[in-house]
């Protein structure tokens, strides 16, 4: 069996790679594929033969075996929600591709926590994964779904803090694009809080005809032309901006046909190249998220929440403005139930603040028509739902309290219409 129950799952169509969290050393550790030049990635491949099935280098070892059956695509067939037929049986592509991640963490005797990243997120994707952790015998709310510049972001923020003191630069190649990414803090409006946020863009990519001969055999005079191309390419992504750091990432940059690129980029910061980075940035979020860790900054994009709906409460003896949603999250994912005993108040303050615009807005609830119980004998449940990204549902309800008294029945419903993401994220600077 492998160590750790804390996993980050990096997936897309093409592989897998699995990263775990190491509790001796506090850091997470790859799982180890056995062949250098795979750079611990899994095929997103399934073999069937004789009633078994295989994954993996061993299905594409398998795939030359005559009457085997190779089964790809399976990644494009869950996300479509389409059929396999293997041997004349028709398949799930989600049971499929449930069946291959289970596969793939057999060495894990149990999982507590687990994040799957992948290249780019969506509702539907969240669902799947999610379904999928489930199946694996993970707890619910344990099971997280980010994109690569979400993990990106983690794995930075488990570095040496000057590696990002001003921006740090991502370099992604494939056989024919790169594409580049900076991470940078945001500017916080709001005067209530003192949390950083930070953001990742794409800020540039570039088709490069000259890559489809170097990788993945070098050709000396088209490495050199892809060599200046993306020597050029850096420079306009670097251009007036303070770098801390770059990564290079993506089996495009196997070969060494950038050594003028690599003088630009090392040019006054420093720079590291692997394939591990989002498995161990999802790891990260895995660990931290399972420890219930909030001293990170806040990753925003154009999908999180820019505001927070607070109440005031005291908890364990302090008493300030206690977040019902807080900003940085998900809509789809800021569903909350609380029990609160209320003191002598015959209505409740809500407060809504924005990072985008430091806007700070007030709303009161009356409390009409609760039972007048003295003494904190008034227990009361808020519950907060998202019906879309923009309209918030806060409920109260009387819970009673023990066999003293009964639940009467009070329930009120507050609506809130937050900002949503709609081009207000972009006003963040």
């Amino acid at each position: 069996m492998t160590h750790g129950s804390i996993i980050g799952y990096d997936i897309n169509a093409k592989m897998c790679q699995i990263s775990y969290y190491n509790e001796k050393t506090q850091e997470p550790e790859t799982v180890d594929t056995g062949i250098e030049k795979e750079n611990n990635q899994i095929p997103l491949v399934m073999n069937y033969y004789k009633e078994t099935w295989t994954y993996g280098r061993q299905a594409r070892r398998m795939s030359t075996v005559r009457d085997s059956i190779s089964v790809e695509g399976i990644w494009e067939c869950a996300l479509g929600n389409r059929k396999i037929e293997v041997d004349g049986q028709e398949y799930e592509g989600v049971q499929l591709l449930a069946d291959f991640v289970k596969y793939t963490l057999n060495g894990f005797e149990e999982i507590e926590s687990i994040t799957f990243t992948v290249p780019e997120k969506n509702e539907d994707i969240r669902v799947l994964l999610k379904g999928i952790g489930q199946k694996l015998g993970v707890a619910k709310e344990n099971i997280y779904v980010q994109d690569y510049k979400e993990s990106f972001c983690h794995y930075m923020f488990n570095q040496p803090k000057e590696l990002w003191q001003y921006e740090a630069a991502l370099f992604y190649c494939d056989e024919d694009v790169i594409r580049a990414y900076m991470l940078r803090e945001l500017k916080n409006s709001s005067q209530k809080s003192r949390e950083s946020f930070v953001t990742v863009d794409k800020v540039a990519d570039a088709r490069m005809e000259e890559l489809e001969a170097v990788y993945p055999v070098l050709h000396v005079e088209k490495a050199k032309a892809a060599d200046e191309h993306f020597k050029r390419f850096i420079q306009s992504v670097f251009n007036k901006k303070m770098i801390s750091s770059v990564f290079l990432t993506g089996d495009g940059f196997e070969n060494n046909w950038y050594p003028n690129s690599l003088r630009v980029l090392c040019n006054g910061r420093r720079a590291f190249m692997g394939n591990n980075l989002y498995s161990k940035g999802a790891c990260y979020t895995a660990q931290r998220r399972k420890e219930e860790q909030s001293d990170a900054p806040v990753y925003l994009d154009e999908t999180k929440l820019t505001e927070q709906i607070s109440v005031r409460m005291r908890v364990n003896g302090e008493e300030g403005w206690y977040p019902l949603v807080s900003w940085g999250n998900h809509w789809y994912e800021s569903d909350r139930q609380i029990e609160v005993l209320l003191g002598d108040t015959e209505d409740i303050e809500i407060h809504v603040d924005s990072l985008v615009t430091g806007r700070h807005l007030v709303e009161s609830v009356s409390l009409k028509g609760l039972p007048d119980r003295k003494n904190y004998a008034l227990r009361l449940k808020i519950s907060t739902f998202f019906s879309d990204e923009k309209t918030c549902h806060i409920i109260f309800e009387d819970m009673g309290f023990g066999e003293f008294f009964a639940p009467s029945g009070f329930r009120l419903e507050k609506i809130i219409e937050l900002g949503g993401s709609n081009g207000q994220f972009n006003s963040l600077s």
